[in-house]
């Protein structure tokens, strides 16, 4: 009589340890690795993480499947995960000693949703900060999560490929990497709209211009209290039309200093003052920044050189990415295409 042999079995720490070393022999050939590494017992904090879970679970089409991969995500198996305009790609440690490749296409959000969401919006956001918070109204979040017309994709929406043998047609790698998606927008909300090719200034853009309006028209003349056009974008953490983000009478950045006191070093960057006189962009300023540096720019060094808020410049450089105008290199760091 023949007896079934069932595979071993692997306890969570086995499983990390693996997942452990292959990471460390792959950051000596792959620069830029970028795991997925969740800390604490949730899957995702924010509110786009959160959303991105919560929007692939309610389909009965993954709700039965996609819990393959959260023992997998949590146990570190997603090595490298990069997010791209459309498409997600990531290396998924196995049973295998050889990590499996995993590819995920997102199609874009169609022109007729993101229209009447943009309309929607308008009067809704106050920033681009507060959108990337969360911190907007429960009904524009409700907004964006509706089923089949929102910001987020459904089935039909999302193709995947995975190197296993599995023939399941969602097999755990493939789980694992959907559930990365939504621990890496943790760390940079704006890759959602990366992700699925959306211009996030569109959005607010209209919430800025009726905010701007409110303020001014209650002004009986001009005093110390009214915002003058020129701070808006410090305000609102967002370029407006591409206008020069330099006024003539601001102050350059103080350098950062170090524990010892010594000025950190970086690339000498003209003041403010002389980039107005040249009538450069925000957006100009930064493709430069990210040009000069051979290894990369990484968002410390750009704010560092710029004196631009984190927010500010998430915004530059998502939209200067899907231009093709730089490239991501590694996590939170741009360099040239």
């Amino acid at each position: 009589m023949r007896y079934r042999r069932f595979p071993k079995y692997v306890t969570v720490a086995e499983k990390k340890a693996k997942s452990e070393n292959k990471l460390k022999q792959l950051r000596k050939k792959i620069p830029g690795i970028a795991p997925v590494i969740i800390e604490g017992g949730a899957l995702a904090r924010t509110w786009w993480g959160k959303a991105w879970n919560r929007n692939l679970e309610r389909y009965a089409d993954y709700s039965n499947r996609i819990g393959r991969g959260k023992s997998y995500v949590r146990h570190g198996a997603v090595l490298d995960l990069k997010i791209a305009g459309g498409q997600v790609t990531a290396l998924v440690q196995g049973t295998k000693a050889k990590p499996y490749e995993v590819v995920v296409h997102i199609d874009p959000v169609k022109k007729t949703h993101w229209d009447r969401i943009r309309k929607e919006c308008q009067g809704e956001l106050r920033s681009l900060p507060d959108l990337m918070a969360g911190k907007f109204p429960k009904a524009l979040g409700e907004i964006f999560l509706a089923e089949g017309k929102g910001l987020f994709p459904t089935p039909k929406e999302i193709g995947f490929s995975c190197s296993c043998p599995d023939w399941a047609s969602m097999c755990k790698h493939v789980a694992a990497t959907l559930y990365g998606i939504g621990a890496r927008l943790d760390e940079d909300q704006l890759l959602f709209f990366t992700l699925r090719q959306a211009d996030t200034e569109e959005l607010v853009a209209q919430a800025v211009t009726e905010k701007t309006s409110d303020l001014l028209a209650g002004a009986a003349r001009k005093s110390s209290r009214v915002i003058d056009d020129a701070d808006l974008p410090g305000l609102f953490g967002i370029d407006l039309d591409g206008e020069p983000d330099f006024r003539t009478d601001a102050k350059p950045p103080a350098p950062k200093r170090s524990s010892r006191g010594k000025k950190a070093a970086f690339p000498p960057v003209a003041e403010p003052a002389a980039e107005a006189e040249k009538g450069r962009t925000a957006t100009a300023l930064i493709e430069e920044i990210v040009r000069q540096n051979p290894e990369g720019a990484t968002v410390a060094m750009l704010e560092e050189a710029t004196g631009f808020p984190r927010p500010k410049i998430y915004a530059i450089t998502s939209r200067l990415r899907q231009q093709g105008r730089i490239s991501y290199v590694a996590q939170g760091v741009y360099g040239r295409p």
